[in-house]
């Protein structure tokens, strides 16, 4: 009886060990494991360091990270590549912002060289600024922005780089023209990088234009958003619109990464993330994406 018992005891544990195992490991969207960190950078009022930053990433159970930066991070770069490997963070993007001539841009080949000199192969997240279009057609547009585009990423694909068209206001952040400049250059190395937090003026197109942006789509990164026309940018779970955003990302046939950010969230950057998990994972709950949702609830994230 003794025997049977303890039989029936171990296979117990081994089931519950083989269940915790495959939660921890399962590879939904929006899985813990598919988060990326975003905006934590210079938006942290406790300017942490490299080394501090991994630290932190690593407690909070992300394994991913897209850098964005300021002139006063740039003496910085090599030592955040070297502290991300160092702790098996995943430098998932680095964030770049571009005018119209890239090739005239000692930053462009600051990022490529720490990149190449660090054998890292990622994303470059794109904004373009300080073009002027005034009085052009729609296709005069197209091809104006799709000169620095195409420079950028040619550069990108020497070091095995891609380059992420990212929406952040004007033109160049509406996703059907960022769709028209991909489609327009037909470069295997240009997607698109999609922020709700740049999306208060197109809640109400998103079911339309999102389909189209699907075979492009390098990463989503979320928000809360309450109302429209515009909306209002909140930590995710306290707006109304991204729950139904959110879901139809999780019906459709994306499986890239999602990002978190925290670039209005809190103070501290280590909250903010925790403040947008915690709402991830109450609009999982609402939309009964229980299998993404035991990621959470597995690793004690609260």
């Amino acid at each position: 009886m003794k025997k049977l018992i303890y039989a029936i005891i171990s296979a117990g544990l081994i089931l519950s060990l083989a269940a915790f195992t495959m939660v921890k490991h399962y590879k939904g969207v929006f899985a813990k494991s598919n988060l990326v960190a975003w905006c934590i950078v210079p938006y942290d009022v406790k300017e942490r360091n490299a080394e501090q930053r991994a630290q932190m990433l690593n407690k909070l159970g992300i394994t991913k990270l897209a850098y964005d930066w300021r002139d006063k991070h740039i003496p910085y770069f090599d030592e955040e590549l070297k502290a991300l490997k160092k702790h098996n963070i995943k430098l998932q993007a680095f964030w770049y912002m571009s005018g119209p001539d890239p090739q005239h841009d000692a930053n462009l080949n600051t990022i490529l060289n720490v990149l190449k000199q660090n054998n890292v192969k990622t994303q470059l997240w794109l904004m373009m600024i300080g073009v002027d279009m005034t009085n052009m057609t729609q296709q005069q547009k197209i091809d104006t922005l799709s000169k620095p585009v195409k420079y950028i990423a040619e550069q990108a694909a020497k070091i095995g780089c891609t380059v992420g068209l990212y929406n952040h206001g004007g033109w160049y952040g509406e996703p059907e023209n960022q769709l028209a400049i991909v489609k327009n250059l037909k470069m295997p190395n240009i997607g698109m990088v999609y922020n709700f937090h740049h999306a208060e003026e197109q809640v109400k197109r998103f079911p339309k234009f999102y389909p189209q942006m699907l075979p492009y789509l390098y990463t989503v990164n979320i928000s809360g958003l309450k109302g429209s026309d515009p909306a209002k940018v909140v930590p995710i779970g306290e707006g109304d619109s991204e729950y139904q955003m959110v879901r139809q990302i999780l019906k459709s046939s994306y499986k890239g990464p999602i990002g978190i950010i925290n670039e209005e969230t809190h103070p501290d950057a280590e909250q903010g993330l925790l403040i947008n998990m915690h709402g991830l994972e109450k609009v999982l709950t609402t939309i009964g994406d229980t299998q993404d949702l035991r990621t959470y609830q597995s690793s004690g994230s609260k």
